[in-house]
């Protein structure tokens, strides 16, 4: 059994490295920094990644079963891709690219949600010992670190900030606070609004059960986190798409500035990926205990979490983002006079493309 340590505090997997020079990302001085040798350091990693290795190893050892994964090979690219973007932006069209940027740093800052997440006494939740593990410390450094990461911490700025950075080097300060607001309305990305319906958000949270005597907190757990691990590989089309297309000096400005700070998110996102493949995989390797007193594998309730995630993300919520980027493509077209030339070559340049009828096909090309 590993000999590495897997009890740790919360202010342990908060701790971070010390840097020599912090980053300043569009005036805010941002987390991470860099260190003697230039290289850039990400935030709190300097016990979450030891700690994170030590679950991996302990995990691999008790149960001998591989780590939950998605090959990132068969996961769906980046709509636009880099070619649509490159081709935007040079036919003076960069409005949806700009969107884009907007919406992944104002999602980013969502992320900060995950650190009021209701956790269950996970002990009571499973037959096997759960001590010394990384379900264990979610909520003692796990969620606060990667909240932290997301939607920054006090003065200091995270991914939104960021990303919003990336986005203004690249194109001059494009939009106003006003103006971003606007855009994100039009995305269906509400900035403010009336208190939710309690009821309403109770009625939406049930029906995501999928076990009637398994602790409901539980259950929306392994969902939540489901869902955000499959976003995360998302993402790492999307960060691939952006240092591309950022770092063409030829199209945007600041020099490779922004693809470097998007480059930086990247680094910042690596440690959110393997600890929620730990925790999952932690629980998935366990017994659940039903509170009718049957035992059920872990393999039957984290897998059918991680089989309805997978098919929502790949369908419905794939297909409503591909919706929301073709709108905004074609928002920015209204009026100008090369619309349909643009927007054909648009389309011949990427993979899929819509039907009349809303649906998408695989492009020719």
């Amino acid at each position: 059994m590993t000999t590495l340590q897997t009890e740790w505090t919360e202010q342990e997997l908060l701790a971070s490295h010390p840097v020599e020079e912090p980053l300043i990302a569009g005036g805010v001085r941002c987390h991470g920094g860099f260190d003697h040798g230039g290289a850039y350091v990400s935030p709190r990693t300097l016990n979450r990644w030891p700690a994170i290795d030590a679950w991996k190893q302990r995990r691999a050892e008790q149960f001998g079963t591989p780590l939950l994964d998605v090959d990132l090979a068969s996961w769906p690219g980046t709509y636009p891709n880099a070619a649509q973007a490159r081709h935007l932006i040079a036919s003076s069209v960069p409005e949806p690219i700009i969107s884009t940027l907007t919406r992944i740093g104002t999602v980013e800052g969502f992320g900060a949600m995950i650190r009021y997440s209701v956790l269950p006494d996970f002990q009571s939740c499973f037959e096997e010992d759960t001590r010394g593990t990384a379900m264990a410390h979610l909520a003692g450094g796990l969620f606060e670190a990667h909240a932290r990461d997301e939607a920054g911490w006090g003065e200091e700025g995270g991914h939104k900030q960021m990303w919003y950075a990336a986005r203004d080097v690249a194109f001059d300060s494009p939009v106003t606070e006003d103006q971003t607001a606007v855009m994100l309305e039009r995305m269906g990305i509400p900035v403010q609004g009336g208190a939710p319906d309690p009821e309403a958000m109770r009625r939406q949270l049930m029906s995501r059960l999928l076990f009637d005597d398994i602790d409901p907190n539980l259950q929306l757990l392994i969902d939540r986190m489901a869902n955000l691990l499959l976003i995360e590989v998302s993402a790492y089309h999307t960060f691939a798409w952006a240092e591309e297309v950022l770092s063409d000096t030829a199209l945007v400005a600041g020099e490779g500035e922004a693809a470097r700070l998007v480059s930086y998110v990247r680094a910042d996102e690596s440690p959110h990926v393997e600890y929620l493949k730990t925790v999952l995989s932690e629980m998935r390797d366990r017994t659940f205990k039903a509170e009718s007193g049957r035992h059920v594998a872990g393999s039957e309730v984290v897998g059918r979490c991680w089989e309805r995630s997978m098919g929502e993300s790949l369908g419905v919520r794939r297909e409503q983002n591909l919706a929301v980027t073709l709108r905004e493509v074609e928002h920015a077209l209204a009026g100008n006079p090369r619309a349909g030339e643009i927007l054909e070559h648009f389309h011949a340049l990427g993979t899929i493309r819509p039907r009349p009828d809303g649906s998408w096909v695989k492009s020719a090309a």
